[in-house]
């Protein structure tokens, strides 16, 4: 399943981040494909405080257990991290998808 990944970081956390964030993805565990990363380079969103990094992910995982392995080191670090599934729809073809979803 593919998600959205959002974290979020207090500028003080950074290091702590970066360490964790280097350890978890030297070996990540078999399961999960980082498809694309960006850093924000401005407020993606109202009420992100001052100093404050956010970073966007799209990954393709293949368990809850493979999402915990590469979010708690980061959250013990001190990141905020926010998942959101991601649906994937065929260009043209929104109408037929929305149909068969709605039953």
């Amino acid at each position: 399943m593919k998600f959205l990944t959002i974290n979020v970081t207090d500028m003080a956390n950074i290091p702590a981040v970066i360490q964790a964030s280097d350890k978890v993805w030297a070996t990540p565990p078999p399961g999960i494909k980082v498809e694309a990363s960006y850093v924000c380079l401005g407020t993606p969103f109202p009420g992100v405080p001052p100093n404050t990094m956010v970073n966007f992910s799209i990954s393709e995982v293949e368990s809850a257990e493979v999402i915990a392995a590469v979010s708690y080191p980061l959250m013990v670090a001190g990141t905020t991290i926010y998942r959101v599934p991601i649906l994937e729809m065929p260009v043209g073809a929104v109408a037929k998808e929305e149909k068969k979803y709605r039953g």
